[in-house]
């Protein structure tokens, strides 16, 4: 398949003038395999000469231009000639056959095996949309869009706008606006939906029929938040809320988190929850409807010129999703679990080969393929981190009044990078320009490392910077509590410049303070700066005795970050950060340090950077640290403490017996009952375990024959230490190309178990063999689940990095597959490291 290069979407959009597209398709049609897709495109040439449209069609039917037939036959691969075009009004007509996705990609179907129903819904981001329609497929040829559908009976179908069921059946949604090609959306099926208004828009809830208990029950909470996002967002923004209704579509086997699609937001329905979770579960999905909510002004009112501005989209959304949960929501403490969890995964993409610059040169993004790659911890976390930078440094009404002039400036339609730094620089006296370039230009992380000195009286902080961007940050100055010596007093907090201007060497910043010096010093406390900090020798012997003690939870999550770091950077042994959380995680109150500091210490300590010889002690320590704070919540207090301890528990398990017990008695003593995500999950570490068998997994299947249900039992076989299950795993996820996007994935996460190490040594080997040639068959979507979660993880050994090292050489590497193998390795190397 061709992709599109930036050249050639620079040259289609001076050349071509989009005004309308009519879509037409028919879901009675095909069967399970294919629908009905008709498409006419009224668009002007500024000028004479060529182009082309795009589609992916399995059988292109017709094809008209201004009344005369085209040869069918002229598409080669995904691209349709249009030559000779004249300089004025054009009208295009393409009659084609598509095919159904199974991997999420253009019209994805899917049957719900609790019931039978049979769901569809559209995923068109970057390039897919030519799985649905001919397009000219490029987000800066913005149009209208006429949809009409054709559906089974039953079927309700949800569009961009308010939809309509016509007398002849079809269904037609409202003309939208001006948008681009890839925000174009439909979901069609026997949805249940609940609906309400707000602000003179209807609003609607949609999941699949077999979901409706429990979307009903968080109903009112996921109205309330729409709500209060809709109305803080008309607070902060001056172009109100730009399209006709605001749809949140829960959908089947989605590979994001979700789609800002305009006036219809599609969500994986993982988010409908069937199983108990925790407040900060919650509170991220929360986040992600904020999140998308924000989208609607920055991404689909205004959109990019060309992908190599995607930061722009994801950054600001992630950053706006944050602070408008926290402004507006029951959920005030967001930045805490963005620290914790979110961030690090941007300070990770950043110390590897393949980091880029937020904001990439264009020539960095040559065509969609490349552009599919920033989609990373880099253009989400890091972004956004330089954003909230930004705010502290600019201030929040100055930001605010830059983004509403660039709203003003470019609504409907098209903005560069350079266009927002402009805006920006418009309302402010500040050099908004060098920022930009210091922040969003450059790549890797700073480090900002303290001196403390005394003398006469005051105490003297200097702070060495390795990098050079510019910071505005604050720093924390704590003593010891002299009625309880285990818990920290804030003694102040002042912000300082990093480098500061004058008077100290470059790369330093140096401070004075009167009194002795506090027993914990925290550089960047309160999160608003991107950088690694350290800690002085005391601050570090405080931090380690009293990290429980620290009063705030953000900054205590700025402290496990530098361990977190440290270990990473072979400075802090594994053993010590997992003792550390042993001495503190009992007593911490924040749901999210806790589990951010247990997902850490299990899936990157336990799993990779401690030997195979040093695991089993590793486990028994998490254990114990679980069964302290099952201890702790035996009143009942709090429900979503106990379950995070529930779940590591049963993941830490070094022998079945408690947890076979838990599966027997359908709870654990003094609870929770087993829901079936904790079913699932005693299953699995039994398969691990080799404590199980396919006989009990099917038992499972029968009694949750559910989608997720489907997904636990692939996970349990792949699980299961035989050669047979191994072998049966390995041939459903590369050699039958059966397998949807999801159920390939639960069977990868199955597979590589730490545990089984000597069944799982040749296939090693087989994966670089298999998954390059699964990747090129079954494309991105498969090939990122391929890289990311069928990876050899568990085997560190410097033969597993020659292997990927090698593979890396290879030329015929699908783009995204090659990136993920290329940031896999580099953990490899990174895990080998810390192990010496």
């Amino acid at each position: 398949m061709s992709v599109l290069t930036r050249d050639e979407a620079q040259t289609r959009a001076q050349f071509l003038d989009v005004q309308r597209y009519r879509i037409e398709l028919d879901l009675t049609t095909g069967g399970e395999d294919t629908f009905a897709s008709r498409t006419a495109i009224h668009f002007t040439a500024r000028t004479a000469g060529d182009t082309f449209v795009e589609l992916k069609p399995a059988m292109l039917r017709s094809v008209t231009l201004d009344g005369q037939p085209l040869d069918p036959e002229a598409l080669t691969e995904n691209r349709l000639a249009l030559t000779h075009l004249t300089a004025g009004p054009h009208e295009l007509h393409v009659d084609a056959v598509m095919n159904y996705s199974h991997t999420g990609e253009g019209l994805h179907r899917f049957t719900d095996p609790a019931d039978g129903e049979t769901y569809t819904y559209t995923q068109l981001f970057m390039e897919d949309v030519q799985r649905v329609f001919a397009a000219f497929d490029q987000p800066d040829l913005k149009a209208a869009f006429d949809l009409t559908v054709k559906a089974p009976d039953g079927w309700k179908v949800l569009a961009n706008g308010i939809t309509e069921q016509q007398d002849d059946g079809r269904w037609k949604a409202a003309t939208t606006p001006l948008i681009s090609t890839y925000l174009v959306a439909l979901a069609a099926g026997p949805w249940h939906s609940v609906t309400t208004e707000h602000a003179g828009l209807p609003f609607g809830l949609h999941c699949r029929r077999s979901l409706a208990p429990h979307l009903d029950a968080d109903a009112d909470e996921l109205f309330e938040i729409t709500r209060q996002c809709y109305d803080r967002y008309h607070e902060k923004f001056d172009e109100p809320y730009p399209f006709d209704s605001y749809d949140q579509a829960f959908v089947p086997e989605f590979n994001a988190g979700a789609m800002e699609n305009p006036g219809l937001v599609t969500f994986r329905d993982e988010f409908v929850y069937r199983s108990a979770v925790t407040d900060t579960e919650r509170q991220t999905r929360a986040m992600v409807i904020a999140h998308e909510m924000a989208h609607m002004w920055f991404g689909d009112l205004v959109t990019l010129q060309w992908w190599d501005d995607i930061w722009l989209n994801e950054s600001f959304a992630e950053y706006m999703g944050y602070q408008t949960l926290t402004e507006a929501t029951r959920f005030t403490e967001t930045w805490v679990d963005f620290g914790i969890a979110r961030k690090a995964w941007g300070y990770d993409a950043d110390q590897r080969p393949t980091t880029h610059p937020v904001a990439p040169a264009p020539d960095a993004v040559p065509d969609t393929a490349s552009a599919m790659l920033n989609f990373d911890g880099i253009s989400y976390a890091k972004g956004a981190s330089a954003l909230r930078q930004l705010v502290a440094w600019l201030g929040e009404k100055d930001f605010l009044a830059g983004i509403n002039t660039h709203f003003d400036r470019h609504k409907f339609a098209n903005a560069t990078f350079a266009d927002f730094i402009d805006s920006l620089a418009s309302t402010t006296d500040r050099d908004v320009h060098a920022w930009a370039r210091q922040w969003l230009g450059t790549t890797g992380v700073d480090t900002l490392t303290p001196t403390v000195t005394e003398a006469d009286g005051n105490w003297h902080l200097t702070v060495t910077q390795h990098g050079e961007r510019p910071h505005r940050l604050t720093v924390g100055a704590y003593d010891r509590d002299i009625n309880d010596g285990r818990h920290l007093i804030l003694r102040e907090r002042f912000d300082i410049d990093v480098p500061q201007a004058i008077d100290v060497p470059q790369g330093e910043a140096a401070t004075a303070r009167p009194g002795r010096r506090p027993a914990l010093l925290v550089l960047n406390d309160q999160d608003l700066t991107y950088a690694k900090v350290r800690l002085d020798d005391t601050s570090a012997e405080t931090a380690l005795r009293s990290l429980a003690g620290v009063p705030d939870a953000l900054t205590r999550a700025v402290l496990w970050n530098t361990l977190r770091d440290m270990v990473r950077d072979g400075e802090l042994p594994p053993a010590a950060y997992l003792e550390t959380a042993r001495a503190h995680l009992a007593e911490e109150a924040d749901l999210a340090v806790v589990q951010g500091v247990l997902t850490f210490a299990a899936t990157q300590i336990t799993n990779r950077y401690l030997a195979a010889a040093d695991r089993p002690a590793a486990l028994a320590l998490l254990t114990d640290l679980t069964r302290a704070l099952l201890r702790r919540t035996e009143d009942g207090s709090n429900p979503g403490l106990r379950l995070t301890a529930v779940r590591r528990f049963i993941d830490a398990a070094a022998q079945p017996d408690t947890i076979r017990g838990w599966l027997e008695e359908g709870s654990v003593p003094g609870g929770p009952e087993l829901d079936p995500e904790l079913r699932w999950r005693i299953l699995t570490r039994l398969a691990v375990l080799g404590a199980t068998d396919d006989k009990e997994i099917a038992a499972a299947l029968a009694a949750d024959p559910s989608a997720t249900g489907e997904e636990g039992a692939a996970r349990c076989r792949a699980a299961l230490p035989t050669p047979a299950a191994k072998e049966a795993a390995w041939t459903a996820m590369f050699q039958s190309d059966t397998l949807s996007n999801y159920l390939f994935t639960a069977t990868a996460q199955g597979f590589w178990q730490p545990e089984q190490a000597d069944i799982l040594q040749p296939y090693v080997t087989r994966y670089y063999q298999d998954a390059v040639p699964l990747a090129a068959r079954r494309g991105p979507a498969i090939a990122e689940a391929a890289g990311r979660y069928a990876f050899p993880a568990p085997v560190v050994d410097a033969d597993a990095v020659h292997l990927g090292e090698t593979c890396l050489d290879r030329t015929d590497l699908l783009p995204a597959l090659r990136r993920n193998l290329a940031d896999q390795v580099d953990d490899l190397r990174r895990a080998l490291t810390v192990r010496s």
